[in-house]
């Protein structure tokens, strides 16, 4: 992480021509089970990882914002009064992928912070937070600025505050209909642990993961299946979560059971009933695995996790061919569980497996590959890391 730090004082400067004055950062993230659960107002159990955006910022004299990053040659310059003014979404197509960051100081002025009396300020990003993976590199970056500017700007806001914060500038300006699943996890994560998120509340608690004592890791495969959350879809799915819950008569499929569903299933379209199906078993899922964390510790949730894998499969129809054959093969080479983790439609499959056969998985998944003449994945392990804050 020194080496990013550095990366992005370094980059800050040959931008911007001066050293910033502060480096913060916040992590991707995993996702160990509950997926599309967030926007139904359930529960998920995410954790961040050691992959991080780290952003190097400096307050300005003036209200002009401008935004950079070590992936991009655009800079991005606008003022902050052009910032107050922007409706939801409104010019964040424009913007490309600092729609994000823009999105953020937005955001911050719907909650409270007055833009107009605040000065502006240069940001340079950095980060190796995979994109398009799954691991929520949109929510690593807007987390990284939310606690940057609420420090400089003494907005002194709260964790939960800048989870709303990131979630707005996700949903409202930057137009992906995402629950809050990745704010949480970035902004308020604890290392070692997973975050046990109830998505109606907001609370959140930290659980034992206890990899090391049980001598496991969590094997990242990115598949390099790309997606886009603002795409049809996501969107498409949460349309059809919504409309099951009108059908059963709840404000969201938090309030269902699997009896009710099951009476209505005379009534209702294949296709809906299979979406409400995979929502109402996987909050179940979520709540199981939790229990058996704390009570027999994470040898135990092997086959919760691959449950939930066949149901957003099967369901939820969210996987891909390469995500399923990264399961397979992780599961027959060594892994004890595995499962796409994030939105689906691309992106990554996390295994949890004894350290001792990550290697033996890796080869195994590479030849898979290769066989079948898909890209080959990239391949890491991650550990549960902290949330958002300082660095330098």
């Amino acid at each position: 992480m020194t080496e990013l730090v550095d990366e992005a004082a370094a980059g800050f400067e040959a931008r911007y021509g001066y050293a910033p004055s502060g480096i913060w950062s916040a992590p991707g993230r995993v996702n160990l089970i509950g997926e599309h659960t967030d926007y139904n107002q359930g529960f998920v159990l995410p954790f961040a990882i050691d992959r991080r955006t780290f952003a190097a910022l400096a307050l300005r004299d003036d209200d002009v914002v401008r935004v950079s990053s070590g992936a991009s040659d655009d800079a991005i310059q606008l003022s902050l009064a052009d910032v107050a003014a922007a409706g939801g979404q409104t010019g964040a197509g424009a913007l490309g992928w600092a729609a994000y960051p823009v999105g953020v100081a937005w955001a911050l002025g719907q909650v409270g912070a007055d833009l107009a009396g605040l000065p502006g300020f240069d940001v340079h990003f950095e980060s190796d937070v995979p994109v398009g993976a799954g691991l929520s590199s949109s929510a690593a970056l807007e987390g990284s600025l939310a606690v940057a500017l609420n420090e400089v700007w003494r907005l002194g806001f709260d964790g939960h505050t800048l989870v709303d914060v990131c979630h707005r500038a996700e949903n409202d300006f930057v137009g992906a209909p995402t629950g809050i699943l990745d704010q949480s996890a970035a902004l308020l994560s604890e290392a070692g642990a997973a975050l046990f998120i109830d998505c109606r509340t907001g609370e959140a608690e930290p659980v034992d993961l206890g990899l090391d004592e049980a001598d496991l890791a969590i094997l990242v495969i990115d598949t390099k299946v790309t997606h886009e959350h603002s795409n049809g879809g996501y969107r498409e799915r949460r349309e059809s979560c919504e409309r099951a819950a009108r059908e059963l008569g709840v404000a969201s499929l938090r309030d269902a059971s699997l009896e009710m569903l099951l009476a209505a299933r005379d009534t209702m379209d294949g296709v809906t009933y299979r979406r409400a199906r995979h929502i109402l078993t996987e909050n179940q899922r979520v709540l199981d695995t939790v229990a058996v964390l704390r009570e027999q510790g994470p040898t135990e949730i092997g086959d919760l996790l691959f449950a939930s894998h066949r149901s957003m499969r099967d369901d939820f129809e969210i996987s891909t061919p390469e995500l399923d054959l990264a399961v397979e093969i992780a599961l027959n080479y060594g892994a004890i569980g595995a499962r796409m983790t994030g939105g689906g439609f691309g992106g990554s499959v996390i295994a949890l497996t004894p350290t001792w056969m990550i290697s033996q998985v890796q080869v195994s998944i590479d030849g898979a590959f290769a066989e079948h003449g898909y890209t080959g994945p990239e391949m890491f392990v991650v550990w549960p890391s902290r949330g958002a804050g300082r660095d330098r």
